[in-house]
């Protein structure tokens, strides 16, 4: 009994994944990032992920730098200086890693900044692992309703 309800429950979460899949669209994160992106704010957990992802990957918000025109920038920099450091190229891609030119990134040369969105920089990385996921999980699947087959066959040839 308690096989048959870990299986209804992991067949519900894949059902739901798929039908929801749909909400993690480019609207979706360019919205959320112009609604609580707070620039090189560390201390807020948005905008620190968000900070971490575009260092991790060499992107800038979800479509490009384009997106940061909307947030607005913190009281000490200029209004001009809309993209945020993490956007800028990096020798060494990790927090610690040297900013190529942080003021020319800053003050808007491009060949200083990351370019391309998040989206589909992390799209394309995860594109492989999003089917294997997926392959693994009907395997899965099937081990366990195979299992609770054979289980009920040994209960039937017992009684």
């Amino acid at each position: 009994m308690f096989i048959l309800l870990i299986f209804l429950a992991e067949l519900s979460a894949a059902i739901l994944a798929f039908i929801f899949r749909e909400n993690l669209t480019r609207e979706f994160f360019t919205k959320e990032l112009k609604k609580h992106y707070v620039r090189n704010n560390d201390t807020d957990v948005f905008s620190s992920t968000w900070n971490s992802v575009m260092i991790t990957f060499a992107c800038c918000g979800v479509n490009g730098p384009e997106d940061f025109d909307a947030v607005l920038p913190l009281p000490h920099l200029p209004l001009e200086k809309t993209i945020p450091e993490a956007c800028c190229q990096r020798k060494l891609q990790s927090r610690e890693g040297m900013i190529v030119n942080r003021q020319a990134c800053l003050d808007g040369t491009e060949r200083f900044q990351n370019r391309q969105g998040c989206y589909t920089v992390i799209l394309n990385s995860f594109e492989t692992y999003v089917y294997l996921a997926g392959a693994l999980a009907i395997g899965v699947l099937a081990i366990e309703l195979f299992a609770m087959i054979f289980a009920m066959c040994l209960f039937r040839g017992i009684q």
